[in-house]
């Protein structure tokens, strides 16, 4: 069976016939039923307004996907109260039952992927192998953080004496209740990610998807409610985030937040957290200038294969995306060659077709940031490839389709510096690695980067002075982009994290929504 199949983000040269075709059929059947309704979930019960929001299909706004109820500061108390009501109970069940119940989510989201990897390629424009990933990632993600409570043995651990009649014990325990506030570009596994952490470690949880997401953020809530979480323990609001995401951050019930957004808004959620009678834990990841670098003994084949991935997968609409490349100038220009053949191959379009890699960005807000950047990079430099608005053709007229650039560019412009979450490259030479390495650290930003050599000195000094939480060496599948849980830890330093330092995907992820506590009993 299709589902029986393990899609990642570096799955390249398997034999996808049957995963296309079941793909097809899902999406023939879900096109079907389009112009659902979601309400909010408040203890375990269906919560209208009757205020609805309207998705459409960014690939073509003049598909309808979705309606969801905007949820009423009133209705987010409400959230937090029942969430606050619940955890108490959760939070004295035994780890290993919780556990057992996210391992039977995960179980639940691996058979359902493909209902969600073509909701997620509608709604949020996602090709199907990287839709199919985030739904796989997101059911990895459970188990790896399930795992994680099993390596630790709950989070429960002697320590020393200093009578014999002493015995003292570490443990962890829950803060209460969690805020989680997902993105649009990875609405399961993100969500899933931050969710799973926050329940497996006693908490309850009040969930926020993003606008853009609102059928995958139902079908995470059937996956927990389907798997047996008791009502209460996860709760879905909908609504942008100006006005339900800070209702949730400043409710007096939220013990905490774990968000994945823009660094702005990130940094103001830390500022909330922390203004009140004590702090509050902030579990932030937020976005990047991700650079990679191509040196002179450098694959050039693998180098433009991987740097294409990580620049145009998801339009460049990922925090981890390659939006900076540094190549050294003896190898300049045949790379270029490479890098724009690579570019030149792949089809734009509706991102439910096989054929098609790339989609449309979010928003029309997304086309006019794309667009600006690339009237400021005419003024600065040379534009190599792209550049064009796709919205005068008429095959994407209906859609918000930003074509992928790649731009010649001197290092003082702000192609270097800014994030625009958008399918935009910055390009320039380099002669001295230590040299183009130092500039890329003067970034704000700290998330991902790559490097292209053969050298292992070249490769050795860029892992231990490149500024950023994830690195790769000579990764075809992806120069900067494609963590997996278990197998690269995701964290963001410098202004991409919160400043715990620990990140999602990894053996620390799980520990930091509870709190330390230290036991001693006199015998």
């Amino acid at each position: 069976m299709p589902n029986k199949f393990k899609i990642t983000y570096s799955a390249l040269n398997a034999d996808m016939s049957v995963i296309h075709k079941a793909f097809d059929e899902e999406a023939k059947k879900i096109r079907s039923e389009l112009g659902h309704e979601y309400p909010s979930i408040i203890g375990g019960k269906e919560v209208k307004t009757g205020v609805l929001n309207i998705k459409t299909n960014p690939a073509n706004t003049q598909e309808v996907i979705a309606k969801y109820h905007v949820a009423t500061e009133a209705q987010v108390n409400d959230a937090f109260a029942a969430a606050k009501k619940a955890q108490k109970a959760w939070a004295a069940t035994p780890w290993l039952e919780r556990v057992a119940l996210t391992n039977k989510a995960a179980d639940i989201i691996r058979d359902r992927k493909m209902r969600i990897a073509v909701l997620m390629a509608l709604e949020v424009g996602k090709n199907r192998m990287e839709s199919l990933g985030d739904a796989e990632e997101s059911a990895d993600l459970l188990s790896y953080y399930a795992q994680s409570m099993i390596n630790n043995s709950g989070y429960s651990q002697p320590l020393g004496k200093l009578s014999p009649n002493e015995d003292t014990r570490d443990v962890l325990r829950p803060y209460g209740v969690f805020a989680v506030i997902a993105p649009f570009n990875f609405p399961m596994a993100l969500g899933a990610g931050m969710a799973s952490a926050a329940l497996l470690g006693g908490n309850a949880v009040v969930f926020k998807p993003s606008d853009d997401a609102p059928g995958t953020a139902h079908e995470l809530y059937l996956a927990y409610r389907d798997a047996g979480l008791p009502e209460g323990l996860f709760n879905v609001v909908y609504g942008k985030g100006p006005a339900v995401g800070e209702a949730m951050t400043k409710n007096p019930m939220c013990d905490g937040v774990a968000f994945t957004g823009s660094k702005n808004v990130g940094m103001s959620i830390i500022r909330t957290m922390h203004s009140g009678a004590f702090a509050k834990p902030a579990l932030v990841e937020l976005g990047g200038k991700n650079a990679a670098f191509v040196c002179a003994t450098a694959d050039l084949d693998k180098a433009a294969q991987g740097c294409m991935r990580s620049a145009f997968g998801l339009s460049g609409q990922k925090c981890s995306a390659l939006s900076r490349l540094y190549v050294h100038e003896s190898v300049y220009g045949t790379f270029v060659e490479k890098l724009l053949a690579q570019a030149k191959s792949f089809k734009i379009g509706d991102p439910c077709l096989q054929e098609n890699y790339m989609g449309p960005v979010i928003t029309a807000a997304s086309v006019d940031r794309h667009l600006a950047a690339i009237a400021d990079a005419r003024k600065l430099g040379k534009i190599i490839h792209g550049g064009n608005d796709l919205r005068t053709q008429a095959e994407f007229k209906n859609g918000h389709f930003a074509e992928p650039t790649i731009a010649e560019l001197p290092r003082d412009a702000r192609h270097f510096r800014d994030e625009f979450f958008s399918p935009f490259v910055a390009l320039t030479k380099f002669t001295d690695l230590k040299e183009a390495i130092d500039h890329a650290n003067t970034a704000d930003y700290g998330l991902t980067g790559g490097i292209f050599s053969g050298d292992k000195h070249d490769i050795d000094y860029f892992m231990d002075h490149y500024e950023a939480g994830v690195l790769y060496a000579n990764r075809a599948t992806g120069a900067t982009t494609g963590a997996w849980p278990g197998v690269q830890s995701f964290c963001g330093w410098k202004g991409s994290g919160g400043g715990s330092g620990k990140g999602g995907c990894g053996p620390y992820y799980v520990s930091q929504f509870m709190r330390e506590q230290s036991r001693t009993i006199m015998g």
